[in-house]
């Protein structure tokens, strides 16, 4: 009878024990996802400082830049270009011209060369083009990568993944950024369409003018201000709509906890990854190919969608990193951070195989119209912009290539952290070599005007989507993947 007596206090005690040490489990669970963002008052003044700082430096590169300091006149860069346009006309195209019977092949890279040689007369002076040149760059990063952060979300809606719930609002909070972007974009094509987009000058159109364009001519249908300026606020539109919906059902998920809310945000998913298939191609045409307005190349949506996508996923990785190193984010671990080095790693590659697959058809294939948008960047303007071209190889492909490849390097914060910021600075240089030769036709450089450019965009950036994550809390509690999330190990 004591012993039996004894058995059942023993027992009871363990299991007081267990219960005690579940409940302190779950209180931690608890604990781990009820997290809220607070900016403290010295994030919020350096912030402040930085964009401050950024227009102060863009100011001083203009006012600069007007006395001519550092700038080359656009008269010469024209020149310096013009023999390689020529050149690629000759020594590519011929072959090409007398076998197939293009003719207007060589036609086309004289309206070229003569189109570069006319860019003073099109274009106010050389310091306003390279000014709108560097806003409609940092607008098109930007608003890319915001977008990027709700397609994050979207894929893996509709992928049933549980692993990302614990991070899903990082990416979510990107969204907030695309009505600044899209109103970026809208007002510096409605200021400065003349000086970056070569195809708005009505004087092409006129079959009476000498500088009459009938390859531009041909492509009017699609490239005209209105129906131009239509898909601009159509498609930024509607990624902003999709944004709002899912938002909306994101934050009312954690209010009612049923999965109602996580079915429609599905739903929602579904019909943005349709737009966007659709619009993420559209707007790589609209936004940078028609700058050079006579080439084209069928991989450009591929190529600018994958180096939009790798930077989205890098700069998720670092706000990740940045939260987990000041308490925040206390339930992930090593397991999502090595599955976000993962997706980094891997669409470096990507990104690195749309590159050659584009530069590597288009010589094999032997096409002067599309060979000479290589030619004018790796060897015209003076090799200006040749750096560019196989820094991006480098910083883009090789380094997260090497840095990235072993398990511990994507476990181990401070080799994740270097990583994804050469990976977010590597594709900035990439939409600057895609956009800059284009629009300045060698009258850029990288100076005061482009570090104040990225200083004002990236404050802006970093300002919206802090000031989003701080409207709802970090982990959706209510999730209903979450627990997969909380339990990750690979």
């Amino acid at each position: 009878m004591e012993n039996s007596v004894l058995c059942t206090n023993t027992t009871k005690s363990r299991i007081n024990s267990y219960n005690l040490v579940y409940n302190n489990m779950a209180h931690a669970v608890t604990a781990s996802v009820d997290e809220q963002l607070v900016l403290s008052p010295n994030f919020k003044r350096n912030l402040f400082i930085a964009l401050a700082l950024g227009v102060v430096i863009f100011a001083l590169g203009i006012i600069l830049a007007i006395f001519g300091v550092g700038v080359e006149h656009s008269h010469e860069a024209a020149h310096e270009v013009a023999p390689i346009h020529a050149e690629a006309a000759h020594t590519t195209g011929v072959e090409h011209v007398e076998e197939s019977g293009h003719s207007e092949m060589l036609a086309h890279s004289e309206s070229h060369t003569e189109g570069s040689t006319a860019v003073a007369a099109h274009h106010g002076p050389n310091w306003l083009t390279r000014v709108y040149a560097v806003l409609w760059h940092n607008s098109v990063f930007f608003t890319g990568i915001a977008v990027m952060g709700l397609f994050f979300v979207c894929v893996q809606y509709l992928a049933w993944a549980g692993w990302s719930s614990i991070i899903k609002r990082i990416p979510e909070a990107f969204g907030a950024f695309i009505p600044y972007g899209g109103a970026a974009l809208l007002v510096i094509f409605l200021l400065g369409q003349h000086d970056i987009f070569h195809w708005t000058h009505s004087e092409l159109y006129d079959i009476n003018s000498p500088e009459y364009d009938k390859i531009i001519v041909g492509k009017s249908g699609y490239l005209n201000l209105p129906f131009f300026l239509a898909r601009m606020v159509i498609f930024v539109g509607l990624w902003y709509f999709c944004w709002l919906r899912i938002r909306k059902y994101s934050l009312t998920e954690d209010l009612e906890g049923t999965d109602t809310w996580y079915n429609k945000s599905g739903y929602m998913a579904a019909i943005f990854v349709i737009i966007f298939a659709v619009s993420s191609s559209m707007v790589a045409w609209d936004w940078i190919m028609s700058i050079d307005t006579h080439w084209f190349s069928t991989m450009f949506g591929w190529y600018v969608f994958a180096s939009w996508w790798v930077t989205a996923l890098a700069t998720i990785t670092l706000v990740c990193i940045l939260l987990k190193e000041n308490g925040y984010l206390n339930a992930m671990n090593d397991n999502h951070f090595h599955d976000l080095g993962k997706f980094v790693f891997a669409f470096s590659i990507f990104w690195t195989y749309v590159y050659f697959c584009q530069f590597m058809l288009i010589f094999y294939a032997n096409l002067p119209e599309e060979t000479v948008y290589f030619i004018e960047r790796m060897r015209g303007y003076n090799g200006k912009y040749a750096w560019v071209i196989y820094f991006n190889l480098f910083v883009n492909f090789a380094f997260p290539f090497l840095a990235l490849m072993t398990r511990e390097s994507k476990r181990k914060f401070g080799m994740l952290k270097i990583a994804v910021i050469v990976v977010i600075l590597g594709h900035w240089f990439d939409f600057y070599q895609m956009i800059m030769p284009g629009v300045t036709k060698g009258t850029s450089g990288f100076g005061l005007i482009e570090l104040g450019g990225i200083l004002i965009f990236g404050s802006a950036f970093i300002l919206v989507i802090s000031n989003a994550m701080t409207k709802a809390k970090l982990i959706p509690a209510n999730h209903p993947m979450l627990d997969e999330a909380l339990h990750h190990n690979i």
